[in-house]
């Protein structure tokens, strides 16, 4: 009798249920949070609703509402939506909306640090050091120990609401250099105390946030993380300090599912998109003097990456054979045939943004026709489009797919 040392892997279908925690999605396709710019008062709004809908009644297994901030000074802008009794009811008609569609909803959750645009919201750049911002011409205030605690207890809190206005899960927003991936970044982090010098001492923000959030919410509501995989940028958070942090995640238990990301909005901010940088356009809808500094020096700040469907994918893959917990791949995902890669690569699930904003109704085309591909061209001046509304300007104004009636 032979046997056989490499059996084959399981066929795992990405448009078949799946369970996420304590949540079982309809698929396993997950609309990723994409900063909607709908809330100009920091409240929901019909505008906000519709934006979640459409994918919802389009297909998707479950769709990421960007971003909930946990604290005022968490913000990038304004009129963001921040966690307080006001939004609830909002919250509330939005997880209503997207059920209705026979879709789960999830809340990212997170603090923007130094991210964060201090002279409109009002409030100081929080970061772990002192850092210069280039887009908004600021520097960043070092965060006490105090601060730390108080935005831990921030995301908690969050998490509660999130139960209370009926989401199914809350993303943690550990990537991009917001407040808790600075920390994990040795370029941006500092930092002479218990939260700065080594990668444990640097991991200690997000690992404490992630359990504090377990320990509250228990097993009522699924918890992911979106994690840096790569800064983007020298000196930055890389591949071999983000593994050994994921490791760290999974051994504590605190998440049901990583999704894995890439760049910086400090200091690499196309790294994580790839495909055109908008300069014109990015350069249109800024403020002066920040519109001069874009025309002048835009190029080297917003670089250009040449696209591939799952561009994630083969740093992804270094997490996966190191990890048994679920992933979620995200980069690129525009046709059946890269979702496939992914689950035959062991991946969970799979986050697509770019290409839902073009066509909220992709993944039920894909159900019907397995070569539907994106029609999505990666010139990303959707993301010049937050200022006004998020939305592909392709497709303005696209079609809502029809409601669901079952």
């Amino acid at each position: 009798m032979t046997i056989d040392l490499d059996p084959p892997k399981v066929k795992i279908d990405p448009l078949a249920p799946a369970r996420l925690g304590p949540v079982t999605l309809r698929n396993r396709v997950i609309k990723a949070a994409t900063f909607e710019g709908l809330t100009p008062k920091g409240l929901v709004t019909d505008e906000l609703i519709e934006f979640h809908r459409r994918p919802a009644a389009g297909g998707v297994g479950m769709t990421t509402v960007a971003y909930c901030a946990v604290a005022p000074d968490g913000r990038t802008a304004p009129g963001q939506l921040q966690w307080t009794d006001e939004t609830l009811p909002g919250m509330r008609r939005l997880t209503d909306a997207v059920h209705a569609e026979g879709a789960a909803v999830s809340a990212q959750i997170g603090h923007a640090g130094p991210v964060a645009a201090s002279k409109y919201i009002g409030h100081p750049a929080l970061g772990p050091s002192r850092q210069f911002r280039m887009t908004t011409q600021n520097f960043s205030k070092p965060a006490t120990k105090a601060d730390i605690a108080r935005i831990t207890e921030g995301h908690v809190q969050a998490a509660l609401r999130a139960i209370d206005a009926g989401f199914d899960a809350v993303e943690i927003h550990f990537g991009h250099n917001y407040l808790i991936s600075s920390f994990l970044s040795p370029r941006v982090n500092k930092r002479k105390d218990e939260y700065g010098g080594s990668l444990e001492n640097r991991a200690r923000f997000a690992l404490e946030t992630a359990r504090a959030v377990r320990d509250a919410v228990g097993d009522r509501i699924a918890i992911l993380a979106k994690l840096n995989m790569d800064d983007g940028a020298p000196g930055g958070f890389w591949l071999d300090e983000s593994i050994q942090v994921a490791q760290w995640l999974e051994a504590d238990g605190s998440l049901d599912a990583l999704e894995l990301t890439a760049g910086s909005s400090l200091l690499n901010p196309m790294y994580l998109f790839k495909g055109d940088a908008p300069l014109r356009e990015f350069a249109a809808v800024m403020p002066q003097p920040t519109k001069l500094g874009i025309r002048l020096v835009g190029k080297h700040f917003l670089k250009e990456y040449p696209y591939r469907d799952g561009y994630l994918l083969e740093d992804a893959k270094q997490f996966r054979s190191r990890l048994k917990m679920p992933l979620v791949l995200l980069g690129g995902i525009t046709n059946k045939a890269v979702m496939d890669e992914a689950m035959a690569e062991g991946f969970q699930f799979v986050a697509v943004a770019r290409a839902l904003l073009r066509d909220p109704a992709m993944v039920d085309k894909i159900r019907a026709d397995e070569t539907t591909r994106s029609l999505c061209n990666h010139c990303n001046k959707c993301m010049c489009a937050i200022y006004g509304g998020t939305h592909c300007v392709l497709n303005p104004r696209p079609a809502d797919p029809p409601a669901r009636t079952s």
